[in-house]
Order: structure tokens, then sequence, then C-alpha cells
């Protein structure tokens, strides 16, 4: 019995113990992004700027649009949600091309970890799928944290200001099966979004719920690695 007693005690330390440094590893983890992403975009307020390459190694800064209107919609090749809006609706073309003249900017952006070494899977998508717009690669996921962007696809737009004014989903049908969209019921939050501010008008819904794929973000101790190995290079 006493023989029992010790060896119940001596798990409940060690589960206790286990609990303890888990739970430490996951408080490390928020506290390395915490540190990492200081600034979050906040509807209403000015959008963090950043700098990325696309598929062919040309940068991009958000900055460098001031003045125009810009649409970030983060992708994944992959993901079902992003197949069927570029693949086979095409809605993100056919939002963009309805406003190419207006002064519009559309970068989709590509967060997962996996992007830097599957550019040539992503290019070959983007060019079945006719993306008329840049994919700019985000693997160490530091730009999408700093948004919050949290599924693919997850919307934001950007006023000719500078100031975040719409985040959440592309539209109000989260279904994928064309056969079970009825056209005249979807409402497209990002085209609405794009007619108010093109046409001088307040923005009515600034926020939505985004559907998609979970962002497949790197782990905190691979983001950091990325991110010096990034630093470092020539």
């Amino acid at each position: 019995m006493q023989r029992a007693n010790v060896y119940r005690a001596f798990t409940a330390a060690m589960t206790a113990f286990i609990v303890s440094v888990a739970w430490a590893d996951e408080k490390k983890t928020e506290d390395q992004d915490a540190a990492r992403d200081e600034v979050r975009a906040q509807i209403g307020k000015a959008a963090p700027d950043f700098t990325l390459k696309d598929l062919d190694g040309k940068e991009h800064r958000l900055s460098d649009h001031k003045g125009k209107i810009v649409v970030l919609e983060w992708t994944n090749h992959q993901c079902p949600y992003v197949q069927f809006h570029h693949a086979k609706a095409h809605t993100m073309q056919k939002t963009a091309a309805a406003f190419k003249d207006k002064n519009v900017v559309w970068l989709a952006i590509d967060s997962s970890h996996f992007s830097k070494d599957r550019k040539e899977e992503i290019r070959k998508f983007a060019e079945t799928s006719q993306y008329a717009f840049p994919i700019l690669l985000d693997p160490d996921g530091h730009v999408g944290r700093t948004y919050q962007a949290r599924t693919t696809p997850h919307m934001f737009v950007i006023d000719r200001e500078g100031t975040l004014v719409y985040s959440g989903a592309i539209d109000s049908d989260s279904n994928v099966n064309a056969a079970d969209r009825d056209p005249n019921k979807v409402k497209n939050h990002v085209a609405a979004t794009l007619a108010a501010l093109t046409e001088g008008k307040a923005v009515e819904t600034t926020e939505t719920k985004p559907y998609g794929c979970s962002v497949k973000y790197a782990k905190a101790d691979d983001a950091q690695k990325y991110k010096e190995a990034k630093d470092q290079a020539p």
C-alpha cells in the first residue's frame, strides 16, 4: 500500500512537471511571436508597412502604393477554397478586373511555411488560374501574423490614405460547391468595399468572419531561424 502511494505521488509530480514545462514552452512561443510582431493591423488604423518578394524575386513594398486603394489577399494554392475562387469561380480575378482602371492594386500573400520551397508549384497554379496580380511570399509568417490573417482566403482592403478599412471574407457564402451557390444571394464584400471607396462613400461593412483553410504558419522557432538566415544572406 505504501509503495502504491509513493508511486501515485511520483506520477502526479511528474505529470505536474510535464504540464508546467509544456505551458512554459507554449508561453515562450507566444512571447516570441508578440516580440516579433509588436504592431498589429487594426481597422481604422494605418496599415502596417511591409516588404515582400514575389515569385520572381522582385520586392514589393506596401508604402510604394501610397495614394492607391490596396487589396491584400492571403492565399495558399493547396487550399480548396482558394482553388474554388481562383480556378473555378474566378472570384478574385473578376473582382480585380472590375476595378483595374480605378487605381486599385491587388496583392496576394502566401504565408505558408512551405511557400519559399514550392515556388514552382505556386507559379504553375497562378498561371493555370490566370492570376492577374503578384503573389508575395511570407514563409516566416511575419506579415501574416502582423495582419492577423487566419484563413486562405482572408481579405484586407486599405484606402488611399493607407488606412485599413476592411478585414474578412471575400463574400457571404462559404460554400465551395458552385451548384449550391446562388449568385443572386451572394454578396461580394470586397467588391462592395471597393465600390464605396472608388465612389467616395463610407464603407458600410468593415469586418466579416473570414472562411477557408487555416494559414499554415511556421512554428515560432522555425520562423525565427528563417528570419536570422534571411538577415544574414548577402
